[in-house]
């Protein structure tokens, strides 16, 4: 089997998440001022992983779940809301940005799902950054439960 063409492997399943492999990930950067600095992700089986690094209430790396049923669910809408037809980076650099400002946090996703795999980049400086995006933002932390650590 070592030897075996790699064209013998499904095309889905070099992207597909092994058991226990996060399936999503938000991670959210320092700005200046107290903005939260942690990064949150999920397993397809609900185990959740957290590292809080500053101006939250938990610094440092814990765990908890989330039922699978409200991963499922954040996956559809996600689908619904065009994630994996968003740019990859909002970043200052990149002509998908807009009019940009300085100093803001930004916000990387991560979403692998059905055989598909999506990371972003977001800028909260950017000022051309579809609104789905920060909303599908929001929801991950939402259905992640980040609040429990973050106190946000």
């Amino acid at each position: 089997m070592a030897c075996a063409s790699r064209t013998d492997v499904p095309a889905q399943a070099e992207n597909a998440a092994a058991p226990g492999d996060p399936v999503v990930t938000l991670e959210r950067t320092a700005c200046f001022g107290g903005c939260p600095v942690y990064r949150i992700w999920a397993s397809a089986d609900g185990k959740v992983g957290y590292e809080g690094r500053s101006h939250v209430r938990r610094v440092g790396t814990t765990t908890g779940e989330v039922p699978v049923e409200r991963l499922q669910a954040l996956f559809s809408e996600l689908e619904r809301a065009g994630y994996f037809s968003f740019a990859n980076r909002y970043t200052s650099a990149e002509p998908t940005c807009g009019r940009y400002t300085t100093d803001s946090p930004s916000a990387i996703t991560s979403v692998r799902y059905e055989g598909r795999a999506k990371r972003i980049e977001h800028d909260y400086g950017c000022g051309s950054t579809p609104g789905a995006l920060v909303v599908l933002e929001q929801r991950i932390d939402e259905v992640l439960n980040s609040s429990r650590w973050t106190g946000r």
